[in-house]
């Protein structure tokens, strides 16, 4: 019996269940968080990331990742052990941020441009914040310290770089794709640009549709995801905002702050940990009014930026629930991540902090 209660359909049920009867008891709230949820989607969301999703599907069956993958492979695979498309992912990942990386990761993985491990070594790599949220949103818009963009930029990015080469170690064993470059009479693989151009072309060839074709599938394709990305960040809005009305967060407020105190750190470092554990931006906000002095607001936020909250993890999962990719290695990855970018602000704070 005990077993039967504990058996994760039956915990899921519970939570289901639990989460419709709050909603019945708070449905004020729930309509207002839903539709601040709508509102983030439409308004910063959608913007800033359909465009990438179609320029990447664009890119993709032109071939432009494949030219990029044969001039980046010796590169990528000495350092992270993943073929050279994989540069090309994380361009696009650094500039766009957060799901992008793992939107390609999977397109890659698709194509069988990438085993599952290198692919589980790449979307940990690129689930990174773009420069803009960093810089405007961050910096700018809840610290108002502009000169706070090179620390935490240098440790989100830095500890990005670090786990990489960490995550070159993940699945040793395991086989790799072989380097897909073309082989020249002496059967060595062909490198530069006359090897890029064949592969670019071999690939615009193998996908066959026309731009006009490709346009309207990348277009298609592109408002598919955003209508997934839309739907969890409107129920995280509404989970929060049930997690806030049944006094559950400040419950773990109260608990984490008591756990921070006996480790000798501020209590007043719950409220930014609670909050970016689901969600990024509030626990950005919240690192910003934390009342403790600026290096260890900074360090909260490099966390808080790094670490992505669980919203953008069921972004990510729901993302590469079709690709065989496992979701352990990713939190993992993002565990190590946000400790290590929280390293880093207090190791370069003498460089690179607000003088």
């Amino acid at each position: 019996m005990a077993r039967m209660l504990l058996h994760p359909s039956t915990v899921t049920a519970f939570c289901a269940a639990l989460l419709a009867a709050l909603m019945a008891v708070f449905p004020e709230p729930v309509l207002h968080s839903s539709l601040r949820g709508l509102a983030i989607w439409w308004e910063v969301l959608f913007p800033a990331l359909f465009p990438f999703f179609v320029i990447s599907e664009l890119m993709l069956g032109i071939g432009i990742v494949h030219f990029m993958g044969k001039l980046m492979d010796p590169f990528m695979r000495p350092l992270f052990r993943i073929p050279g498309s994989g540069g090309f992912v994380l361009a696009m990942g650094y500039l766009s941020g957060y799901p992008v990386g793992a939107r390609l990761t999977s397109q890659l993985r698709d194509q069988q441009l990438l085993t599952r491990v290198e692919g589980e070594r790449l979307v940990a790599i690129t689930t990174t914040s773009d420069p803009i949220f960093l810089i405007g949103a961050v910096s700018v818009g809840f610290f108002h310290q502009s000169a706070l963009a090179p620390i935490l930029a240098a440790a989100h990015y830095g500890g990005s770089l670090i786990i990489g080469v960490l995550m070159r170690f993940h699945g040793a064993t395991e086989p790799e794709t072989a380097s897909r470059a073309g082989k020249s009479g002496t059967g060595k693989p062909q490198r530069g640009l006359s090897a890029a151009l064949k592969a670019m072309h071999e690939a615009r060839l193998l996908d066959g549709r026309s731009f006009s074709v490709l346009l309207k599938d990348s277009i298609a394709s592109g408002l598919r995801l955003m209508v997934v990305v839309g739907g969890l960040v409107v129920v995280f809005s509404v989970l929060m905002e049930l997690l806030r009305q049944a006094s559950v967060l400040g419950a773990l407020e109260h608990f984490f702050a008591a756990l921070f105190v006996r480790f000798g750190l501020s209590g007043d470092m719950a409220a930014p940990f609670v909050s970016g554990l689901f969600e990024v931006t509030l626990g950005a906000k919240a690192s910003a009014e934390a009342g403790v002095p600026l290096i260890h607001q900074a360090a909260a936020a490099a966390w808080v930026l790094s670490w992505a909250g669980l919203s953008v993890h069921a972004q990510i999962a729901s993302l590469l629930s079709h690709t065989g990719l496992r979701y352990r290695p990713f939190l993992l990855a993002r565990l190590a991540h946000s400790l290590i970018a929280a390293a880093l602000v207090y190791l370069l704070w003498g460089w690179l902090g607000p003088g």
